[in-house]
């Protein structure tokens, strides 16, 4: 992984310039210590910062085809390179390096853009085609890797602007940092940021499995294209028929595949192990692969036994036989002291606590010397492992009487005895219209719509004059209409969450702060597509979810891990709200974020209800409905704060943080010196 950015006049007219790009690239060398480079150019200016894992010595961008009319620039892993460059080379192409980068130039020379939907890996990419003058920019189908773009006016000129981060944007000198609310509705809408839209007003996020083909003179705004959307079998199609036996050893042999080569790297590679059934048989393929244990990393969750699953942990490497382990423990004080750097990181306001563990838990990776980790994100959305699925799954039960939607009754009883407010009837419907149908995924993170209704302030309801969140998806509604009721819900996963929170806040974010590559053997075009043409049956059988991964789970894990429930990982959500914060403690911003004054001058949050949640919630029963979404509510509150001072503009009654991080406003943001 790397980070990557670029600039260009789309009028061709105007040289990019190089102080600019430099500076660009300085603001995220956190994604590339190891090295960097440059392509200036007449009509373009590309930049990379470098973390080296395949080809070490000889890999440094921007890398060119033979004669060097073709450019890239490149963040991620391409997993097949071996297997492509031999192919590439019996066809007569000269390679230079050892770098999986270069086969990018070669396969676009064969391919042009349907290079694109033939890529096995994770990948953020801007290609530069001299001789045509067009540049494209790319994401991978997932959404691992990210991209940003913008367009800005100077003088005359309309300057695309790209790169890896918005803090390489802003860093430009060209971007002012001003707060997009329709960005931060979709943060209170789905717990995440999907985009395209982003926080940041003028800044979009390109979408997974989207490329901007970008020809210099053209007059028009570049329009993102499609090389790959999730698809699903018609409804009846599936396979729903099988010898459980067979479909077992076929699955298995998929994950191996994939797990084989997402261990490929010229460095070493480790793997992140929760004690969930996903990174457990991550964790047990990869040592089967490997022919050792592979080290592993976990983290201990203090203050709550529940929420702790080192135990389960030590089961599964204690079976694997692995001896180099790694316990990163995460409690109340250590969340308070991570938020600021996480949200520095995320660049976004994060609402799932457990991602400042999951920072600390990267950090914890290099301080040991590694750069690479595996992890089992995507498992739950391709297998139903949530338990909104199930939640479902009783809903339709209820609803089954023609005429008489028991389940929409029941869920509307629920919240209004517990006191949490609802949208009305017609926007419920509107939404369900947007997303194909009912959706499972609105049983759960439904919950944070609702906290909108509770703190949003009736400024930030004027600003927002409707928007609809959902609208922003764009999704292929008629399309999905074929599918599986079932897969449209999965399909809600993968376009929302996973490059939303998993994959961002939870994933390449948090990790290449401490430039450390993750990487997701569920996310591989091999396994999406085995597991697509199933019948949901194979993944939510009655109750049980992930039903085909446990099978295979049975055969590298005890059965307690094998079949264990599901267990949502989260750090305490409360962290932000006990009464205990000292004024000198490491949760001593939380006060001041939160006071009336600093609510006011943000304009987002209505003063009165946040001060007044802030001292009920605790009446509310632990694990309630009704206390889960006023906490998700109030972390929501308290790191927009956060991310207002940090980016947007600093609030006056915090006193500001000590240092200065490149490419930052100095008076606000705390330092952190690259590794």
């Amino acid at each position: 992984m790397c980070g990557i950015a670029g600039m260009i006049d789309l009028s061709g007219r105007t040289p990019a310039s190089s102080d600019v790009l430099r500076r660009m690239a300085d603001a995220i060398t956190h994604r590339g210590p190891d090295d960097d480079g440059f392509l200036d150019s007449p009509d373009i200016g590309l930049a990379n910062r470098r973390l080296s894992i395949v080809g070490l010595q000889d890999g440094r961008q921007p890398i060119s085809n033979e004669d060097r009319s073709i450019h890239v620039v490149y963040n991620g892993e391409l997993f097949d390179y071996p297997e492509r460059r031999s192919d590439l080379e019996s066809r007569g192409h000269v390679f230079r390096t050892h770098t999986d980068t270069e086969i990018l130039v070669h396969l676009y020379e064969e391919l042009d853009t349907e290079l694109l939907a033939t890529l096995r890996g994770q990948f953020a990419l801007a290609l530069w085609d001299e001789r045509r003058r067009r540049l494209l920019l790319a994401r991978d189908r997932w959404g691992i890797c990210p991209l940003f773009w913008t367009i800005q006016r100077r003088g005359d000129a309309r300057w695309l602007l790209f790169a890896s981060e918005i803090k390489a944007l802003l860093a430009s000198g060209w971007v002012s940092p001003e707060p997009d609310v329709h960005g931060l509705n979709h943060l209170f809408t789905f717990f995440a940021t999907p985009g395209p839209v982003t926080c940041f007003r003028g800044i979009h996020q390109l979408l997974p499995g989207r490329y901007l083909e970008i020809r210099l003179g053209q007059a028009e705004e570049p329009q993102a294209r499609v090389f790959y959307e999730f698809d699903f079998p018609d409804r009846g199609q599936e396979i729903r028929q099988a010898d459980p036996s067979r479909l077992t050893n076929q699955f298995e042999e998929v994950l191996l595949r994939s797990v084989q080569m997402k261990l490929r790297a010229d460095v070493p590679v480790v793997s992140y192990l929760s004690g969930g059934v996903d990174s457990s048989l991550v964790v047990a393929l990869a040592s089967r692969v490997l022919g050792r244990p592979i080290p592993t990393f976990t983290i201990s969750i203090a203050d709550d036994p529940s929420l702790n699953e080192e135990n389960e942990a030590t089961v599964v490497a204690k079976h694997v036989g692995a001896n180099e382990r790694v316990i990163v423990r995460c409690g109340h004080a250590e969340v308070l002291a991570t938020y600021p750097e996480l949200i520095r990181a995320a660049e976004v306001p994060v609402v799932d606590t457990a991602c400042a563990a999951l920072l600390l838990l990267a950090q914890s990776v290099r301080e040991k010397g590694y750069k690479v980790a595996l992890t089992g994100e995507g498992s739950d959305e391709w297998l139903a492992g949530y338990p909104w699925f199930k939640i479902q799954r009783l809903m339709n039960a209820l609803n089954a009487l023609p005429g008489l939607p028991l389940g929409r009754w029941l869920r509307r009883a629920i919240l209004a005895f517990s006191g949490t407010p609802q949208f009305s009837e017609d926007v419920v419907r509107e939404t369900e219209d947007l997303l194909g149908g009912p959706n499972a995924w609105m049983n759960v993170y439904g919950l944070m719509s609702l906290s909108k209704l509770r703190f949003f302030s009736p400024e930030m309801w004027e600003r927002l004059d409707g928007h609809n969140p959902f609208r922003d998806l764009a999704l292929n509604t008629e399309r999905m209409r074929r599918w599986h009721p079932f897969h449209r819900s999965l399909l809600i996963g993968g376009r929302v969450m996973l490059p939303g929170l998993l994959l961002a806040s939870k994933g390449d974010r948090v990790a290449m702060n401490s430039s450390v590559e993750t990487r997701y053997p569920f996310l591989d075009e091999e396994v999406f597509a085995f597991l697509a043409q199933l019948h949901p049956r194979w993944k939510l059988r009655g109750f049980r979810d992930k039903y085909l991964l446990r099978l295979v789970s049975e055969r590298y894990l005890p059965k307690s891990i094998a079949w264990r429930r599901k267990a949502m990982f989260r750090a305490p959500m409360d962290s932000f709200h006990f009464d205990e914060i000292s004024a000198d403690g490491p949760g001593r911003w939380v006060e001041p974020l939160l006071s009336a004054s600093a609510l006011r001058q943000t304009g987002y949050f209505n003063v009165a209800e946040v001060q007044r949640w802030r001292k009920e919630f605790r009446r509310l029963r632990p694990g309630s409905l009704a206390r889960t979404s006023v906490e998700m509510g109030l972390v929501g509150v308290t790191a927009t704060q956060l991310w207002h001072h940090t980016y947007i503009k600093p609030l006056s009654d915090l006193p500001p943080m000590n240092g200065v991080s490149r490419g930052m406003r100095p008076e606000f943001v705390s330092a952190r010196q690259p590794v």
